[in-house]
């Protein structure tokens, strides 16, 4: 299909007001298999997009090709900066990177030793991909990164330590579900704690059109939460209806045969649920999150009154993944 003079290629192709809009927009930039692609071919997508936004298209180019550029684009680079996140971070990578380190924390679970190094492989995952896809407009400094690592996996070891030693007296379910606990404790503080500078100095807020208003800490704090919500669902089934799954399988004597297989059946079975759950969870609430002039720090709530009277009920900020 040729392209069309009014063609926006930032305009959403589906309702971000909608859940399954949103749905449908984070199956598109979340497909794992773009995690594939070399940095060279990321960049022509970028540069593509770019001239599209410039009104310099090259000739014969098609709305399909360039919905397919925006795909990348989106999935590779940061919303705020432009720049190119590490593919470890990318949102893209969540089902190849998160099912085999889920599916080993959930297969090795019954020693303290190896509860130890994988909740600290899964925190080292988590603190490179909660900042990766931090609102880059707050800046974060290298000892501040060193503190949310040290805490979120400290919370994390001392999570899942402690429950493994004290579900040793309590049903096997119960002990499978310790890994979930453990991710969930972590999140709550790593998130967080990665994000500091929002909390402390607030995030930018713009009006509807995108002009800046200021800076708000219960934007940052709303948007934060948020983010914590969607990730602690998005290790949730997988973490909880899994362990059931394997428990029951494990009584057939075919399942007991294959002992060595049970690790790699769990990352692939994690991995199904993570094709899904990766973008239903960031699909919970909007990327771009809002929220009511009414709600803000006075100071910030009166200085936008001020200046524009009721013409701004609500500022909007890009709450991050």
């Amino acid at each position: 299909m040729a392209l069309s003079p009014t063609f926006d290629i930032d305009a959403p192709r589906w309702d971000q007001t909608t859940f399954m809009g949103r749905l449908k927009h984070f199956f598109n930039i979340t497909d794992w298999r773009t995690a594939l692609l070399p940095d060279s071919r990321l960049d022509e997508a970028k540069a593509l997009v770019e001239s599209c936004r410039a009104r310099s298209v090259p000739p014969g180019t098609t709305e399909e090709q360039l919905h397919y550029a925006k795909k990348l684009y989106d999935s590779a680079f940061h919303p705020d900066s432009g720049d190119r996140m590490n593919i470890i971070g990318r949102m893209s990578f969540q089902v190849p990177g998160g099912m085999a380190i889920t599916g080993c924390m959930l297969q090795f679970y019954r020693t303290v030793p190896a509860v130890v190094f994988w909740q600290w492989v899964n925190q080292s995952f988590n603190a490179l991909v909660n900042y990766t896809n931090r609102n880059a407009a707050s800046p974060i400094t290298p000892k501040q990164i060193g503190v949310a690592y040290a805490t979120a996996t400290s919370t994390a070891l001392a999570t899942a330590v402690g429950l493994n030693l004290y579900t040793k007296r309590a049903p096997p379910l119960v002990a499978r579900w310790v890994p979930f606990a453990a991710v969930a404790a972590a999140n709550c503080v790593n998130i967080p704690m990665m994000r500091q500078q929002e909390i402390l100095n607030g995030i930018a807020v713009t009006d509807e059109n995108g002009n800046k208003l200021g800076h708000s800490q219960k934007a940052a704090v709303k948007g934060i939460t948020q983010v914590v919500i969607s990730r602690i669902t998005m290790a949730a089934p997988g973490m909880i209806i899994l362990p059931i799954i394997m428990q029951r399988l494990e009584k057939y004597k075919f399942m007991q045969r294959i002992t060595y297989l049970h690790g790699p059946i769990q990352v692939m079975m994690v991995g199904v649920f993570l094709t899904f759950m990766v973008p239903a969870a960031c699909s919970l609430f909007p990327q771009r999150c809002s929220i009511a002039v009414s709600k803000l720090e006075p100071e910030l709530r009166d200085a936008i009154t001020s200046k524009y009277g009721d013409g701004v009920q609500r500022v909007y900020f890009n709450k991050g993944l």
